[in-house]
């Protein structure tokens, strides 16, 4: 995604300001049962030797980036293949919806890849998400990885198979951005059965929203702006007793109250079980305006449920590499979210 234009604008919705009184409290939230599938589906562990192929289903990649993602996807052992039309352009996307489309379901249902990477995202997914087809993951799970416009994906897969995906950096990999803490996060999340456990940091934007509690659900959610955009479409999961984790990129503080003010309105945010938050990046208000972190207190700690921000998710320096559908256990006191291994044992 372009860092001049914000992924709403990129959506084309219009803004709109909203405010409310800042507002704080407590909460102890009980353990909730799994939200969604009945079943939950587990990919296997990656291993070397295993073929993994590289998708565009949004925007098309930096060919350098490329590389370099497919180095370190190497150097793990992994056979790294490419669709076809990964380096396609078709305006701002990588190719037509029906290239990108053809190269996802490819990977999705070829009983010889063991894992999709996207390659980046920007702007599309949504555009192809409905015809995804997943016969074959509910034969034969396997690991997906993205985050950003892919959030779509991840949904769609929850929704329809109760496939466990990976929320983490992409193969358009940038040194400088997601260094070799990234890298070993995301090599321990898809090719280790361990836990992961990601600590809050209090460098970052969201850290000082915080509601002591703990609570513990299926962690479901990924970007902000793809989970607003796509309430009432297949791809949005159900986030009944759910842990609900966002994070977001160049959206002003208005622009996420609004967004949070739509989950209100709809119920999302009266049914979870708690909130995490990751990487509210580069998100820039006007003077004497709330900044990011006081739009969440407004928006968030009326919802009574244990809320814990400043995890290192999404779009910031330092990316980390959570399961999306697995088990999780927020303890906002601790500040730590712990969620249940996303691959089974081979």
């Amino acid at each position: 995604m372009s860092t001049t234009l914000s992924r709403r604008h990129m959506l084309g919705v219009g803004a709109a300001a909203a405010g409310g009184a800042l507002l704080a409290g407590t909460a102890e939230a009980a353990q909730a049962a799994p939200a969604g599938p009945k079943r939950q589906l587990r990919a296997p562990v990656l291993a070397p030797g295993d073929r993994v192929r590289v998708v565009s289903p949004g925007g098309t990649p930096n060919p350098d980036n490329m590389a370099r993602g497919i180095e370190i996807l190497r150097s793990w052992g992994l056979e790294v293949e490419l669709g076809a039309h990964v380096f396609a352009r078709y305006g701002y996307l990588a190719g037509t919806d029906a290239e990108r489309l053809a190269d996802l379901n490819a990977a999705l249902n070829d009983p010889g890849v063991r894992a999709v990477f996207a390659a980046r995202g920007g702007y599309g997914t949504q555009r192809i998400v409905d015809r995804v087809n997943v016969a074959g993951l509910r034969r034969d799970p396997r690991v997906v990885v993205g985050f950003s416009d892919i959030t779509s994906i991840h949904g769609r897969l929850w929704r329809e198979t109760g496939l466990v995906t990976f929320y983490g950096p992409m193969v358009n990999w940038s040194d400088s951005r997601t260094g070799p803490e990234s890298a070993e996060s995301l090599r321990r999340a898809v090719m280790t059965t361990a836990p992961v456990t990601i600590a809050r940091d209090p460098a970052e934007t969201a850290a000082p929203v915080l509601v002591p509690g703990r609570a513990t659900g299926p962690l479901l959610g990924g970007c902000l702006t793809l989970i607003s955009t796509s309430l009432g479409a297949a791809d949005t999961p159900k986030f009944d007793n759910a842990i609900l984790f966002f994070e977001d990129v160049d959206e002003a503080p208005y622009s996420i109250d609004r967004m949070l003010t739509e989950l209100r309105r709809v119920g999302v945010l009266s049914r979870v079980a708690g909130v995490v938050i990751g990487q509210i990046t580069n998100s820039i208000g006007g003077p004497n305006e709330w900044d990011a972190a006081a739009v969440l207190q407004d928006r968030l700690y009326d919802l009574g449920v244990p809320v814990l921000g400043g995890l290192r998710l999404g779009h910031g320096n330092g990316q980390l590499t959570i399961p999306l559908g697995s088990r999780a256990t927020i303890d906002a006191v601790a500040g730590t979210l712990t969620v249940e291994p996303g691959v089974r044992p081979r």
